[in-house]
């Protein structure tokens, strides 16, 4: 038998008191009834998981529907590249260089019986087309491959056409942090009849809101090489280049075109390759390279105010060439002038790092390295004989 004293057994009272008081609840309930700590878990995992889990209870069933939460997953999200090659199927480079799960490897879930193709990525939303087919028109799809949705995009209304309708080029505009809703510009021929002498183009525009095409402004005139098929979309403006150096852009929210400012130019060479045009993480970036045997060249960026293309990066491929010489050519095409056989896939640029993805055709690896780094570093990859990049961030976003 113990014996206590009054005092002694006071204290105790309060002790056990103060204990019960600060037990911490079960972890359980202590997630359960944190909303803030639940939201924080939820925007870290992957849209897959997402789905899954609002059949949980309802209260994550409201807080992953809701819109707010959406765009808040969207601010946080961190891009990848996706590389498709002709075989169909997709993989997944991590720009973070971490493992990660692909957040798709395929385009099965549409239902297309001349099997698909990406024409464009842009916030999580992805732009498809059907591949030829002769006698076929091409069909046009905006798919969340994250979501497995899509959506059949329907012909463009060809008003004021009275000819078969050309499709030069698609292109998609989506961003969650201002509008749920996304856009489609389609750069189509245009009836000689209701168009001046050079004006051969017309701009339609698709909305996710109206589910309707409007005709955007009169017929235009562009340069006969431009390539529409291959735009580039910053700042909410579509940029388009030739062959020949000649540049076109319009501005998705004014409805316009504008001019860009002039591509950089080599007097020690009058004939130029474009080997890059494109966007990452809201730079805007050029890559020409002068003569078929060099292997350095400059990456252009656009500058912020939009006044020029300024040097942002001198790279020299030279050790990489070195470490696989099976990229000089061993014999010379009439068709092809280059030297080395190599694609510049994708310019990479972040607040982290900048890299540079390489593509060796006839190869089983990607090359993703630093730019001015003196390693480089060789991931097993799929067999693929042509390589597309294009970067992708998931979203909840519906089609």
């Amino acid at each position: 038998m113990l014996l206590t004293t009054p005092d002694h057994q006071e204290r105790s009272e309060r002790r056990n008191m103060l204990l019960l008081l600060w037990d911490p609840l079960p972890p359980a309930e202590a997630v359960s009834g944190n909303q803030d700590l639940i939201t924080d878990i939820l925007l870290r995992l992957p849209v897959k998981s997402l789905l899954r889990f609002k059949c949980v209870s309802k209260q994550w069933l409201s807080l992953i529907s809701d819109p707010q939460f959406s765009r808040h997953y969207h601010s946080l999200a961190s891009a990848g590249i996706i590389l498709c090659g002709t075989t169909g199927l997709i993989d997944h480079v991590s720009c973070g260089r971490r493992n990660s799960e692909p957040p798709f490897t395929s385009l099965g879930f549409i239902d297309d019986s001349a099997g698909t193709k990406i024409l464009q990525s842009c916030n999580g939303l992805v732009l498809c087309c059907s591949f030829f087919e002769l006698g076929k028109s091409r069909n046009y799809y905006i798919c969340n491959p994250s979501r497995r949705q899509f959506l059949m995009l329907p012909p463009p209304s060809a008003k004021g056409c009275d000819e078969p309708i050309t499709i030069f080029g698609v292109h998609l505009y989506f961003d969650p942090c201002k509008s749920p809703h996304y856009r489609v510009v389609c750069v189509r021929n245009c009836a000689p009849s209701s168009a001046a002498a050079n004006d051969h183009y017309q701009i339609e525009i698709y909305s996710s809101e109206t589910r309707t095409w409007r005709l955007s402004g009169p017929p235009f005139s562009a340069p006969f090489d431009m390539v529409f098929d291959n735009g580039v979309l910053w700042n909410g403006t579509l940029h388009w280049i030739s062959p020949t150096g000649a540049s076109l852009c319009f501005d998705i929210v004014q409805d316009q075109f504008g001019e860009m400012p002039s591509l950089p130019s080599n007097e020690k060479w009058s004939k130029r390759s474009f080997r890059y045009f494109g966007e990452s993480g809201g730079h805007f970036h050029l890559i020409e390279l002068y003569g078929s045997g060099t292997t350095q060249f400059q990456v252009f960026e656009m500058a912020k105010d939009y006044s020029s293309w300024i040097p942002k990066y001198q790279v020299d491929l030279a050790e990489i060439v070195n470490a696989y010489p099976e990229m000089a050519r061993s014999y010379p095409d009439s068709h092809d002038s280059r030297f080395y056989l190599f694609s510049i896939l994708f310019v990479q640029e972040n607040e982290e790092d900048s890299l540079l993805l390489l593509h060796i055709p006839d190869k089983t690896f990607k090359e993703l390295s630093d730019f001015g780094a003196n390693s480089t570093k060789a991931n097993t990859s799929l067999q693929i004989g042509s390589l597309h990049a294009y970067q992708f961030i998931e979203t909840l976003s519906s089609v």
